[in-house]
């Protein structure tokens, strides 16, 4: 599996930290952060493939970020993954319409973040960091 840049975004930072380390022992390179214009910000200096976000974040939703990061994001390939408590159906319907690719229910784990990363190369062709434009 090639090195993957992620960013995680959960407004608990124990959770955050815990994802990017076993992000990191998977061997990608991952960033959190705990609020949506925390988020906004690291995106501009980081660039990642992928983004794994919470639902309820602080200043604004997961849902409201997710589609904003899909504006920014338009002309370049970004995985954006729910990993939020909200498992009603009604919550799913919403996370796909505001841009999300997939939605997984907390907690987060090792299986799951795996199975998120292989989802995000597969979903790209495995030319995630290319700039070739959305799949």
């Amino acid at each position: 599996m090639a090195k993957l840049r992620v960013l995680i975004v959960d407004d608990y930072p124990d959770s955050a930290e815990t994802a990017c380390a076993l992000l990191a022992m998977l061997g990608h390179d991952c960033r959190f952060a705990t609020s949506g214009a925390e988020a906004l910000a690291e995106v501009v200096e980081f660039q990642p493939d992928v983004a794994i976000l919470d639902i309820g974040l602080p200043d604004m939703t997961g849902f409201e970020l997710a589609r904003e990061l899909r504006i920014r994001y338009s002309g370049r390939p970004l995985f954006l993954a729910a990993l939020t408590g909200w498992g009603q159906p009604s919550d799913r319907a919403q996370a796909f319409a505001a841009g999300f690719d997939h939605h997984v229910l907390k907690p987060a784990s090792r299986d799951k973040l795996t199975i998120l990363v292989e989802l995000a190369q597969s979903h790209h062709g495995g030319a995630i960091s290319d700039d070739s434009g959305r799949a």
